[in-house]
């Protein structure tokens, strides 16, 4: 027996975060809680889009985190990155920025300048990934992962599996996460199928990034749609009749209560209410 499919989400309505993103949110929802995808928290997609260029950058100015990780992949553009530790960086197609805010954050992302300038087609995801309870209040950290970096595993038909967490096959990726965590990045090709298999407890989810795909030979999964897996079994297939690239999420629940306001994930609202109170009082650091 294989995974089967729970649900099939066509893309949300967009809204804009900042003038820089004009995103989906496939989670979370009203169908699709914290808790049902945990321990992931939000996906927030940017179709591809075409961009007409300028001399003023798009993007979010400053703004804090605390309790969970915001985790920043390109698929099209660039993205450049600031924040209250003094990191920074810009990533480009394929690449991703992974930030624990941890204890708490100021950061600001948008558009990369030569990109702005240039214009073109732009693309991104970014998923808020939370944090186990005993985390939440350590020093943050910032990762980025350059896609020309990550374990690649090829297949006999040429279909190539990126992973930027976790593992694959006899691969495994260097980044840092603090609960379990397989994140992929599949291109697809016609014919073979490719198998994935995850601990059934895990919470495991696609996004059909470009072309489309099918899951068990049964369910198509179509452009900027998603797919949520039933946690029943382990192993499944995907393949495509054309060509398609696939963005796979799966990882252990964190048993846990949530409380969240805004850019704060704790577990209770009194430590929310002092989230609050810290980055009143500037605890955050600063950030222009």
């Amino acid at each position: 027996m294989n995974r089967s499919v729970d649900k099939i989400i066509p893309p949300p309505p967009h809204h804009w975060v900042g003038n820089g993103f004009k995103v989906h949110t496939f989670f979370p929802t009203s169908a699709l809680s914290m808790q049902r995808i945990s321990p992931f928290l939000m996906l927030d997609y940017n179709a591809k889009m075409t961009l007409a260029p300028t001399d003023t950058p798009r993007g979010v100015d400053v703004h804090p985190h605390r309790g969970f990780q915001t985790v920043s992949l390109v698929l099209h553009g660039a993205i450049a990155h600031h924040d209250s530790y003094g990191n920074k960086g810009v990533i480009h197609k394929g690449d991703v920025q992974w930030m624990s805010a941890a204890s708490g954050v100021l950061h600001k992302e948008y558009h990369d300048v030569e990109f702005s300038k240039q214009g073109g087609d732009y693309q991104m995801v970014q998923l808020w990934v939370n944090l186990p309870s005993a985390f939440k209040m350590a020093a943050p950290t910032y990762q980025e992962i350059q896609n020309k970096n990550m374990p690649t595993h090829t297949f006999e038909n040429g279909s190539t599996l990126k992973i930027i967490a976790g593992s694959y096959a006899e691969l495994t990726s260097e980044t840092h996460t603090y609960s379990p965590i397989f994140m992929y990045l599949i291109d697809l090709k016609p014919n073979d199928p490719i198998p994935l298999a995850f601990n059934k407890d895990f919470n495991t989810c696609m996004l059909c990034v470009s072309g489309n795909f099918i899951i068990n030979d049964t369910e198509i999964i179509a452009t900027d749609y998603f797919a949520l897996m039933a946690n029943d079994e382990e192993h499944f297939l995907i393949s495509t009749p054309t060509y398609a690239s696939v963005l796979v999420l799966s990882g252990a629940p964190i048993a846990e209560p949530i409380a969240s306001y805004g850019p704060f994930v704790m577990n209770t609202k009194e430590e929310i209410q002092q989230a609050i109170l810290d980055y009143n009082e500037g605890k955050f650091g600063q950030l222009e």
